[in-house]
């Protein structure tokens, strides 16, 4: 069995019950980065083994993950925070594992780009999530389809180039609804034009990891 398996995107209050016995249960679970979920695990009081799944991880890898499944051993795969499979290579791993036979559970929890939507206060019938925007090829056009789309938009992006994202999105002309840190203590959510979440983002913080939603 491969659980997909939801984590807190901040506070570790939202991790739930499902969540708490998959892990206690499975033999490996597989995650970004060890150190990360090492931390979770000791606030659970659950010790699995964790093994490194991410990015980097070739096809040969996921190839022995699947062989270890197919004989029997169970599994959860984590990302850092939030839902797994969601603008990450998890998705790769869920692929082989139904290929070869393995049942996959889904454990549902939180999702930052889901929590963004729920508090947008926007027409919702439809949305679009388009992971985090492109750090350079394709920019332009990344940005002009958007443009284009007449229904919600929802996206990620980091600490680093909040600000380079939000003045590319300064000719979108559309309301945007930026929430930084949700789920945490210095969680802040911005709501206006590119030009004025800019200028509060400047009196209080680019730091920490962003979704921004765009109105139709």
């Amino acid at each position: 069995m491969l659980y997909v398996v939801a984590t807190p995107i901040g506070n570790l209050g939202d991790v739930t019950e499902r969540a708490k016995e998959v892990f206690a249960s499975v033999d490996i679970v597989l995650c970004e980065d060890t150190r990360v979920t090492s931390k979770l695990m000791s606030h659970l009081q659950v010790r699995p083994t964790l093994m490194a799944f991410h990015e980097h991880t070739d096809q040969l890898a996921r190839k022995k993950i699947v062989d270890q499944l197919v004989s029997g051993i169970d599994m959860a795969i984590v990302t850092d925070a939030g839902t797994p499979c969601i603008s990450d290579p998890g998705g790769f791993l869920v692929a082989d594992a139904v290929a070869a036979g393995v049942k996959v559970s889904p454990i549902p929890g939180a999702s930052a780009a889901i929590a963004a939507l729920s508090i947008a206060g926007i027409a919702l019938d439809r949305f679009t999530f388009v992971g985090f925007p492109p750090n350079k090829k394709g920019r332009e056009k990344f940005f002009r389809e958007i443009g284009e789309i007449n229904h919600a938009v929802v996206m990620y992006e980091s600490t680093h180039r909040i600000e380079k994202t939000l003045e590319a999105m300064k000719g979108l002309n559309r309301k945007l609804i930026v929430c930084r840190e949700l789920t945490k203590i210095h969680e802040t959510i911005y709501r206006g034009t590119a030009e004025s979440i800019l200028a509060d983002l400047e009196k209080t913080s680019t730091r920490g990891e962003f979704v921004i939603v765009v109105d139709r």
